[in-house]
């Protein structure tokens, strides 16, 4: 059952207590956003996701989206639920004040933007490539194409896209083929097919933004050779309304595995005008700026489900009996005890609860660093965070959307043959779960821009960022009820240490062997920021109980799930690391032919 009730404490928690000791310190430019303003946004936020954007998810995904005659209809309910969202100013809430945004910190829009995902993945994508095009035009385009468009694409009046991937190439962006001819009057005329492409076509706002990769006459072979072109799917007539059909139109529409309701299309562009955005045969500059920006929300997805994923198993597991209690009847007057009484179904359950709870705090973390990179007080403080962002990215995007499919999958295990079942709601879950490893650059892709990247880039420097916190971490703690968690973080981090200086050295040599350790990595890397965020949090609810308070249970609950988290979830930190160590020899042994 999709019974999904976003988890405001915890999300409190994250915000004004966890990371607030970070370094990147208070930004004068959100000295307005006090705590009750950052509550108000969170309860209001959480009624939208709770009565309009959640109810949508299971009918949405039955219905679909309808492609009719180069026309696509998105499910019943989600025109009117997106015109309340934009109504709402939820679309625009950390968008930038000069297009019409509402400037908030993204540490906020992040747990925001968790809600929407957890509610309705489907629902999520369409504001959500918007505003990473919106990113790419306000950082690259000139003032005249973003006084044009910004303003209506930041009201919700207008959507965006990303138009990378063509039906040769997808990762490999060097095998392009999309052209983009001057048309003698400032423009360009854009040709060439694109798929996949999220909300290229639906009936939520009349115009929709295209981000287009494509290549000059003059472009050079390969990856630079290509440039970014915006081609809007309506341009203006001659009394400046915005009604002529440009040359961009949808050919069909894929039928996926999972998020039914988002419109995946394939894209035909001929003769479509367009303009140069950034400057020719950089386009890949501009664009991953939009794409960074994606990836850290598709690890927010997969956070976003795992988190539905938990509260629909533990609303199962208590209402489900089946059983006795390996300890004694818990519940005499029943024909049976709830299956949260059994010790696998409680493992389950603590770990979906433990995965969100650690990725929430990373990506508090990581939120925190987004703002600091734009609105930090001095050069120094901001070139530490955009560091840290870089380092972070990558592993925010894979470990997260790989616990989200785990956590799902959990989910129908707690289930049984109830959870394989379509009525249940949970496999749904696993069903959207699994596109956010593949989109945005698989996560396979994440690990090798991790280790082939950012750790060799301005010799290891931006490892600093994670590296440094938690040494002083382990160093500085004086209280001896914090100990074993220090001591599980400080083998967890030696370990991480370890692999690094292992990696660089070995991938010096043979970048295969940097190939065959990136997926452990990125995982171990994942598990000491976890781990670190978990100890920080013990740190907080052990003072907070001991000063006395009211919220006894949450704190308690707090420490308890930590304990779970180093037990039982932090040990695949020493396993990864023992895969790291064996090297690629087994992996590269086996001949193509023999497989």
């Amino acid at each position: 059952m999709q019974v999904y009730t976003p988890p405001l404490r915890d999300m409190r928690f994250v915000f004004n207590e966890l990371h607030t000791d970070d370094g990147f310190g208070d930004l004068p430019a959100f000295a307005d956003v006090t705590p009750d303003i950052v509550d108000a946004v969170l309860i209001e936020a959480a009624k939208l996701c709770d009565g309009v954007i959640a109810p949508l998810n299971l009918s949405g995904d039955e219905e679909g989206c309808h492609f009719e005659n180069g026309v696509v209809r998105t499910p019943r309910g989600f025109k009117p639920a997106w015109d309340q969202f934009v109504a709402g100013g939820w679309n625009a809430l950390v968008l930038p004040t000069q297009w019409g945004g509402q400037g908030l910190p993204e540490a906020l829009g992040k747990l925001v933007d968790e809600m929407v995902c957890a509610a309705n993945m489907s629902f999520s994508l369409y504001p959500g490539l918007t505003n990473g095009a919106i990113a790419a035009i306000d950082g690259y385009a000139d003032d005249a194409l973003k006084a044009t468009y910004l303003p209506r694409m930041v009201s919700g009046e207008w959507s965006g896209t990303m138009c990378l991937t063509e039906p040769q190439c997808g990762t490999d962006l060097g095998l392009l083929r999309t052209r983009a001819d001057p048309d003698g009057q400032g423009g360009y005329k854009v040709s060439g097919a694109k798929i996949f492409i999220s909300a290229g076509e639906h009936d939520l706002t009349d115009n929709i933004v295209h981000l287009v990769l494509a290549r000059l006459p003059d472009a050079p072979r390969g990856v630079k050779g290509i440039s970014l072109f915006l081609v809007p799917k309506l341009l203006p007539d001659a009394s400046g309304q915005w009604s002529v059909r440009n040359g961009a139109r949808c050919t069909a529409i894929e039928h996926k595995m999972g998020i039914k309701a988002s419109a995946t299309c394939q894209m035909l562009f001929e003769d479509a005008t367009g303009w140069l955005v950034g400057e020719p045969h950089r386009g890949l500059e501009a664009m991953f700026t939009m794409m960074n920006a994606e990836r850290v929300g598709v690890g927010i997805q997969g956070l976003g489900v795992g988190e539905a994923a938990y509260q629909a198993a533990v609303w199962y597991a208590k209402d489900r009996g089946q059983g006795r209690s390996l300890s004694g009847t818990k519940s005499p007057d029943k024909p049976a005890d709830s299956i949260i009484v059994h010790p696998d179904v409680r493992r389950m359950l603590l770990t979906m609860r433990a995965w969100n709870e650690g990725c929430r705090g990373i990506a508090g973390w990581v939120s925190r660093a987004l703002d600091a990179e734009k609105h930090g007080q001095d050069a120094e403080t901001r070139a530490q965070a955009a560091d840290f962002v870089a380092l972070m990215t990558p592993v925010v995007k894979a470990l997260f959307t790989d616990l989200g499919l785990e956590s799902a999958s959990l989910a129908v295990q707690v289930y049984g043959g109830h959870g394989f079942i379509r009525e249940s709601g949970v496999e749904q879950y696993m069903r959207d779960a699994r596109i956010a490893m593949l989109y945005e650059g698989t996560n396979g892709i994440q690990a090798l821009d991790l280790v082939g990247r950012k750790l060799p880039a301005n010799m290891g420097r931006v490892l600093r960022g994670l590296f440094h916190p938690i040494s002083a971490f382990i160093e500085d703690y004086t209280d001896a009820a914090l100990a074993p968690f220090i001591t599980g973080l400080k083998r967890a981090f030696e370990a991480l240490q370890g692999a690094t200086a292992m990696i660089a050295e070995r991938g010096m040599r043979d970048p295969e062997e940097a190939g065959a350790a990136a997926t452990d990595y990125l995982r171990l890397l994942g598990l000491v920021a976890m781990a670190y965020c978990f100890a920080r949090a013990v740190k907080v609810a052990q003072a907070r109980l001991t000063e006395g308070t009211d919220e006894t249970a949450f704190y308690t609950a707090k420490i308890q799930t930590a304990q779970f988290f180093f037990d039982r979830l932090l040990p695949q930190a020493t396993a990864a690391f023992l895969a790291i160590k064996a090297g690629k020899a087994s992996t590269m042994a086996l001949a193509e032919a023999a497989f």
